[in-house]
């Protein structure tokens, strides 16, 4: 594990200290304590990054294909050797469990193990005889330097939506990880340095709001990779794409579980609660409301009551924890704010997590609010924290004018035994992931990450082939001999 006491960047292919003047400590949040600081980086050290990566990029993008790939192969195998380690400093920086951190490491994995079959999925196509004594072929080509800005709440699985497939696509990449989470970014680039990855293909900054605007708006930066809250995937589709860029801004999500009153109750709840309190409800999957649909709301009330009081809160290293802290004590504060309000409001306060018994670190309960309505402000906003809303519909009609009304998209999910209800949620329901008798309906790394609305600005989305599709762009060759 990292046990550096100032976090680097990693440039050009070395491992350096900032000169910056701004620091942030970085806390491990189950006890508060600092286990790092971190430089902002400076302007000039952005600069040199973007620069390395603009250096590296005409040798590496000519590499040949299955020689990339070779890369990601080695970085796959480190990965897995490494599984452990990676799965202690996530939890270690972000306070999730380590089930929870190993988790995200294995999604990460496949990511990568995705992006080895680059020899297959940068194939373009060609069609012989288009005209008379004329054909035409379409090819992939790497779109230049590439950036990534990646949140907290992932720190290891993100910036692995990006990183792989846009270096074996044959792009050279800058990292900039959140500043509340940087280690598992730096152990990362040990990796890909180990992986025997060129030196300038890949690069990690840190900072704040001054370096993301200094790489959105930077002239050797061809395409800009996003994921976070709606209010700045919004601000970075525009400030980037105003700058000429390629972009993906993966935004926010207030994600709906349908429960209807068919669904088995001792089946479904488990999935809700764990949808909702996992990785302590900081992730853009976790279903935040939940609806039950017809007779069946006061009971699912009472079920997810007697779920949630079985939950252990506690540090992610105690092997008996099934809820970790929230990522500061900032966060965890405004999230009591949201819940003070949500009590002035009307709403009914069935779990209540203010009090909880853990003297050190951000710690906050599971929390179940019933009664809530659309007009409430803990319906409206992403809470990002372990906070479930149970909203009362009479039927599915009702039940998906809810969902559908939520400026966001971003996954939604039904409990039923009904083809019928499944069928229709399924057609109706205005989000980009959805699942059936599934609690968080994740995408495997071949297909695409496909938040709608305001959970996503952009045309391509992460991973599968449409990470491909972003990373590449086309040239169509007409080709006659006279």
């Amino acid at each position: 594990m990292i046990a550096t006491k100032n976090v680097q960047s990693f440039i050009g292919g070395k491992f350096r200290d900032s000169s910056a003047q701004k620091v942030d400590p970085i806390p491990n949040p189950a006890t508060g304590q600092t286990i790092a600081s971190l430089p902002h980086s400076t302007r000039e050290e952005i600069d040199e990054a973007v620069a390395a990566a603009k250096k590296a990029f005409p040798t590496w993008s000519e590499t040949p294909v299955p020689e990339r790939a070779q890369v990601m192969f080695r970085f796959k195998a480190l990965f897995d050797k490494h599984i452990d380690e990676l799965s202690a400093i996530v939890t270690q920086e972000n306070g999730k469990t380590l089930d929870e951190s190993r988790g995200e490491v294995k999604r990460a994995i496949e990511v990568i193990d995705f992006a080895c079959g680059a020899p297959t999925l940068m194939m373009g196509h060609n069609l012989d005889q288009i005209a008379r004594g004329i054909d035409e072929e379409l090819t992939r080509f790497p779109v230049g330097v590439v950036a990534g800005i990646t949140p907290f709440n992932f720190p290891n699985m993100v910036p692995m939506w990006m990183i792989p497939v846009a270096i074996v696509t044959g792009n050279t990449f800058v990292l900039k990880p959140s500043q509340l989470t940087p280690l598992s970014a730096m152990r990362i680039a040990e990796l890909l340095d180990e992986a025997g990855l060129p030196e300038g293909v890949f690069n990690v900054v840190h900072g704040a709001n001054d370096a993301v605007n200094q790489l959105l708006k930077h002239p050797d930066i061809s395409a800009i990779s996003f994921v976070g809250s709606a209010t700045v995937a919004a601000y970075i589709y525009a400030t980037a794409a105003a700058n000429g860029k390629r972009v993906q801004a993966l935004g926010g999500a207030k994600n709906h579980i349908l429960v209807m009153d068919d669904a088995d109750l001792e089946l479904s709840a488990p999935h809700v609660i764990s949808s909702a309190f996992g990785n302590a409800g900081q992730r853009c999957l976790a279903g935040s409301v939940a609806v039950g649909v017809g007779k069946i709301g006061d009971a699912l009330v009472r079920e997810l009551a007697n779920d949630a009081a079985k939950l252990k809160v506690g540090p992610g290293t105690d092997p008996k924890t099934t809820l970790g802290p929230v990522i500061r004590g900032e966060r965890k504060q405004k999230l009591i704010e949201y819940i003070d309000g949500a009590e002035a409001e009307g709403a009914q306060l069935i779990s209540d997590g203010r009090e909880v018994d853990q003297k050190d670190g951000f710690f906050l309960g599971p929390t179940i609010f019933d009664r809530v309505t659309p007009n409430m402000k803990i319906w409206k906003d992403e809470l990002f924290g372990p906070v479930l809303s149970v909203v009362r519909a009479s039927d599915i009609d009702e039940a998906l004018k809810v969902l559908n009304s939520s400026t966001y998209g971003n996954m939604a999910s039904i409990f039923t035994g009904s083809g019928k209800y499944a069928r229709e949620f399924k057609r109706r329901a205005q989000a980009g992931m959805l699942g059936v008798n599934i609690g968080v309906a994740a995408p495997m790394a071949f297909l695409p990450f496909t938040g709608w609305k305001n959970s996503f600005f952009g045309d391509l989305h992460a991973t599968g082939q449409d990470s491909i599709r972003f990373y590449t762009r086309h040239k169509v060759v007409t080709t006659r001999w006279l």
